[in-house]
């Protein structure tokens, strides 16, 4: 008796096993997965605990190079394959990049006043552009909407509110999931950083006065 139940219990664990696995190997998950990056800024610590701090995010779909070589391209082709013949990158993958901010910022010199906006890079080799903006954005692609953004698609330049000159440079390692960090944040400044493949690319920014 108590080899048949052990012989059961065995046959149950083995088919439980073989429906996760299969579950798992049907998996549908999207080729540029959602993601986010965060930080805070023009707070203090004060008793042990972060107080006063407003927020700064990055809200983006991560694009995988998925062993692709050099995916920016050189020369006339420069930046081509990841634009899909849009006036600028999205800096991502699928609905429109955004960033918002809790804190009016500064970038090279402009103001941002605190809020969400879309973000966009026009590429140009060894020269890459921020541009934020506030043209609507989609939340579904609708190909008869020419008004909004889905990615970068529909983007229209006299909407930006604010563009700034990146510093470029090449990492000694290939990004594989395109990637946005925040360096060297201060409690008014700090740098954006986007990276993918060997181009990694920076904006400082300080909180506004």
């Amino acid at each position: 008796m108590q080899t048949r139940t052990f012989l059961k219990l065995v046959a149950a664990a083995s088919m439980m096993f073989v429906l996760s696995t299969s579950a798992f190997a049907e998996d549908k998950r999207p080729a540029s997965p959602r993601g986010s990056v965060q930080t805070q800024v023009a707070g203090g610590w004060k008793d042990g605990k972060y107080q006063g701090g407003k927020w700064i995010e990055i809200d983006y779909g991560r694009p995988i190079k998925r062993q692709r070589a050099n995916v920016f391209g050189t020369g006339k082709e420069y930046g081509q394959a990841i634009t899909d013949e849009a006036p600028a990158w999205r800096a991502g993958a699928n609905q429109t990049t955004r960033l918002t901010t809790e804190v009016p910022l500064v970038f090279a010199g402009k103001k941002l006043p605190a809020g969400a906006y879309s973000l966009f890079i026009e590429l140009k080799e060894g020269a890459w552009t921020l541009a934020l903006s506030t043209q609507p954005v989609q939340q579904q692609y609708d190909s008869k909407d020419t008004k909004t953004t889905w990615g970068s698609y529909n983007y229209d330049p006299k909407q930006d509110v604010l563009r700034a000159p990146m510093k470029l440079s090449t990492s000694a390692h290939s990004v594989d999931e395109l990637s946005y960090r925040f360096l060297d944040v201060t409690e008014k400044s700090g740098t954006l950083e986007v990276a993918w493949d060997k181009q990694v690319a920076t904006v400082d920014f300080t909180v506004a006065e």
